[in-house]
C-alpha cells in the first residue's frame, strides 16, 4: 500500500484531520493537502504518482511546426493561384 493510499485512507475513513495525518506519516501538510484535492476530484487516480515531468519547458528550442506551416496547413488546404492573363 503506498503512502498517498494511507494517507488519504487515514482522512477518509478514520477521520483523521489532514494535519494529524501529515504529522502520523511524516509528510508536510501542504502534501497532504494537495492529495486530497486530487483524491476530491480525481477520485482513485490519486493513489497512483504522478509525472514529475513538467508541461512546457521555456527554454527549449521551437518545434518544426511552429515555425513553418507544413504542419498545420496541407497541400490541397493551400489556395490554388490565380491563373494570370498574357494580354
Amino acid at each position: 500500500m503506498s503512502k498517498a493510499s494511507l494517507v488519504i485512507t487515514a482522512v477518509t475513513v478514520q477521520g483523521l484531520s489532514q494535519a494529524d495525518a501529515a504529522r502520523n506519516y511524516d509528510v508536510s501538510p501542504g502534501w497532504v493537502s494537495k492529495l486530497m484535492t486530487r483524491y476530491r476530484t480525481d477520485g482513485d487516480a490519486a493513489f497512483e504518482p504522478r509525472s514529475r515531468r513538467p508541461r512546457t519547458s521555456p527554454h527549449a528550442p521551437p518545434s518544426p511546426c511552429a515555425t513553418t506551416d507544413a504542419c498545420t496547413t496541407s497541400e490541397s488546404a493551400k489556395p490554388t493561384p490565380e491563373p494570370t492573363s498574357c494580354s
